[in-house]
């Protein structure tokens, strides 16, 4: 029984270490889409189409990140 209870405190450790890393990531990932964001707003676009112009850059750029995300997932 000794050998199951230590198989559950290493699932358990392992599951926590899982965790933290997937918020880690996650962080990581907010923070690099923040700072995209933060670099649009700091460039003070001088009409409504560069504002949406930039906009549409970040927002493609996301996509193309999904894309390989979803193509690395699937092969």
């Amino acid at each position: 029984m000794a050998s199951l209870d230590s198989s559950d405190v290493f699932i358990k450790e392992y599951q926590q270490r899982f965790e933290k890393k997937i918020r880690q990531n996650e962080i990581e990932l907010l923070e690099y889409w923040k700072n995209q964001l933060d670099r649009v707003v700091s460039a003070r676009p001088d009409s409504i189409a560069s504002l949406q112009t930039q906009v549409m850059k970040l927002s493609e750029m996301m996509a193309n990140r999904i894309k390989v995300l979803k193509k690395g997932h699937d092969g």
